[in-house]
Parts: structure tokens; sequence; C-alpha cells
């Protein structure tokens, strides 16, 4: 049953995005100058909008990095914790809202997407960052008994929740929990009374079974931005094409169309092993009045994403931040962030 408890739309106004850095002891290891480098850029083009709150394990390290490039270290808190990656959005909180304005704390299970990757300390970083005192006027809302990764939802300002099948109804994160089950708990803790559920979609090279932050994206205004593939031979045009046709069928909360902008996919790229890489403009990140888009060095994509979304929402300034590093361990710029309220 839907509550009075709702979960902001990304362009609703945010105290603070939550990062975490890379380092050693994680599979960024063999690349770590790049990816501290990419996520140092993503957190200081963050940091003119939001605080950012970066969680590492040593936390002189990241103190250090973004000194050194001249990051405004008053825009930072940095918490020490133990991570087992980078990817804050799945990890991490999910800040609702009551009628009365108060502010909670929302802890979902993390198992590393289906059981896939160790989990056990990223699992704990919602629990650690209220033991340090980030929410202190915020309840915390224990919702363990429920998996869910920030990634796989998206919402809108009226309620209406963005997903996937692909991921919510995987066995290894809710078990046999039926559609109607998790449509119920998503209603319950976020407010979600509307609910789009897409069947078709993916990306090569994705770890998470479609979540939608790679592949349909709300923006203000009725508005939705989706990947697209506009090449016949690319391996990802039928499903992409079947996606459209479900959300050109969408509906709102009130029963309206939703104006679609399509982000069509760059060229493949593909890692040093020959494997394509989950290159994707939908996994953007809005924050205070921008959107920060992934591009990925492909002039042309990168080029026509900038100028859609640029008409799709032009209430928001485009940032686009070179999201090439990120990508090499399959995920991008939204992935690795969370904001926090």
């Amino acid at each position: 049953m839907k509550t009075d408890r709702r979960w902001p739309a990304e362009w609703e106004p945010a105290r603070a995005v939550l990062m975490a850095w890379p380092h050693r002891d994680t599979d960024w290891a063999y690349m770590i100058d790049e990816a501290q480098d990419c996520i140092a850029r993503v957190a200081m083009a963050i940091s003119g909008r939001a605080q950012v709150v970066m969680v590492a394990p040593d936390i002189d390290e990241p103190l250090a990095f973004l000194r050194g490039r001249g990051a405004d270290m008053s825009r930072f808190r940095l918490v020490e914790l133990p991570t087992n990656d980078t990817w804050a959005r799945d990890f991490g909180p999910i800040s609702t809202v009551g009628a009365d304005g108060k502010v909670a704390v929302c802890d979902f299970q993390f198992n590393g997407w289906g059981l896939k990757f160790a989990s056990d300390r990223d699992n704990m970083v919602t629990r650690g960052l209220v033991g340090a005192g980030l929410f202190p006027d915020a309840e915390y809302r224990n919702e363990l008994s429920f998996t869910l990764e920030g990634g796989s939802i998206d919402i809108d300002s009226d309620g209406t929740l963005l997903t996937t099948a692909e991921c919510l109804l995987s066995p290894n994160r809710n078990g046999a929990d039926s559609r109607e089950q998790i449509e119920a708990k998503l209603a319950e803790a976020l407010g979600a009374g509307h609910q789009i559920w897409l069947g078709h979609g993916y990306l090569a090279g994705d770890d998470t079974d479609s979540h939608v932050d790679t592949l349909a994206r709300f923006l203000p205004g009725g508005v939705i931005a989706y990947t697209a593939c506009d090449r016949p031979d690319d391996e990802h045009y039928a499903e992409l094409k079947a996606m459209e046709a479900e959300l050109r069928e969408a509906r709102s909360a009130a029963g309206e169309p939703y104006r679609l902008v399509p982000l069509c996919i760059p060229e493949a790229i593909y890692d040093e092993d020959g494997l394509r890489l989950p290159a994707t403009y939908a996994n953007f990140l809005i924050v205070n009045g921008a959107l920060l888009l992934p591009t990925y060095g492909c002039a042309e994509h990168d080029r026509r994403a900038i100028e859609a979304l640029s008409q799709a929402a032009p209430g928001l300034e485009i940032v686009p931040v070179d999201c090439n590093a990120l990508i090499r361990q399959h995920g991008s710029l939204h992935c690795a962030t969370m904001q926090l309220l």
C-alpha cells in the first residue's frame, strides 16, 4: 500500500551526493590511477552544486588526491568506511521524505547484483554513514528484508516509478517474490503509487540484469530519455527497439503519454579482452540544476547526446564528464553516485 512517504525525483533539491573512492583492494587495482582521476573529476563537478560525501577505507588517499587537483575541500566530507567497490548508487541509502518534511534514510539489502560479486562491506555503508552522524535529523529505516539497488529504479515527481522486470524479478534478489509483492513493497517504502515495468532492453557488458538507469530515465515535464540504437546491424538494435515500443505505450499516473527522447549509443567500445562495454548516455546524474552527462570520447555521439538533453531539459545545465574509465568496470556516472536529502 502506498504511504505518505516519497522518494523525490532526482531533479528535486539534494543536500549532498554520496560517492565511494576506488582503492587497490577492489577490481580497480589494475587501473587505479585512471579510476581515481575519473571519480575525482565527477566529484569535483558535483561539488560546485552539492556537498560530496566520499567514503574510503583510508580517507588520507582521496584527501591528498583531491587537494592535489585543486578541489575545494570545504565542499567534501570524507568518511572512513571499508568498501568492496565504487558503485554507490546501488549500495547507498535511498532518502525519502514524509508529508511532514521529515527525511528517512532507507537501508535496503545489497547482495552484489544478485550474488555475482562480493558485497559484505558495501552492504554496511549505509549503517556506517548513520553511525558517523551523516543524518542527525533523519529517521533510519531498516529495509534489509528487501534487496533493492538504486540503479534498478527511477522515479518522477508524481511518484511514478520506472524499472525492469529482468532485474527486479531476478530470483537471486528477492527469491520467489511475485511482481505484485514487489510492487507493493516499492509503493510502501518509496511512495511509488504508479509503476512502469519494462520487459525489454539490455546492454552488452552490463552486470546488473538491465538496471533501468542504463536504459530509460525520467526528466522534468513528462519526458523519458532512453537508450536507443540506430544501427540495424548492432546486437542491441532489436531489444532497444522493443523497449522503445514499450515506452510509447507507457502512461503517466494521470494517463498521459510521455515525450520520448532517444539517446543513441556510441559505436562499440571494447575492453582489453575484446568484450563490449556498456556505454550509455542514460546514466546521467541530475543534481541541483545540472545534468552531469557521461561521455565516451565518441565525438559525434557525445555531441548528439548533449544536444538531445539540452533540448529535452532546457532548465538544466548539461555538464559533460568523460567516463571512459568507469565503463571499464561496466558502470558509469550515475552508478557511481547517490543523491542524499
